[in-house]
């Protein structure tokens, strides 16, 4: 698949908080992407289908960073 990603918590990292543990181990497990990677590869997905998915993410970020774009600069000090 791809190579391995350890993802570890310590209880001293987290000063023996056992519910401050879990949480730092969800923040460290979704910054490694280790979840999207798996919920990518669950199922087959055909390379045109891809492409189409990925272009149209594309799309969809260049017009929010546009209309964030065009909201800084309408925002007069």
């Amino acid at each position: 698949m791809g190579r391995p990603v350890h993802v570890e918590v310590s209880l001293d990292e987290v000063g023996g908080n056992p519910s401050r543990l879990i949480k730092k181990f969800i923040k460290k497990v979704k910054k490694s992407k280790i979840l999207d990677i798996v919920r990518e590869k669950r199922y087959y997905e055909k390379p045109s289908a891809k492409r189409r998915r990925d272009r149209m993410n594309k799309r969809r970020n260049a017009q929010k960073f546009e209309r964030d774009r065009q909201k800084r600069l309408d925002i007069k000090y």
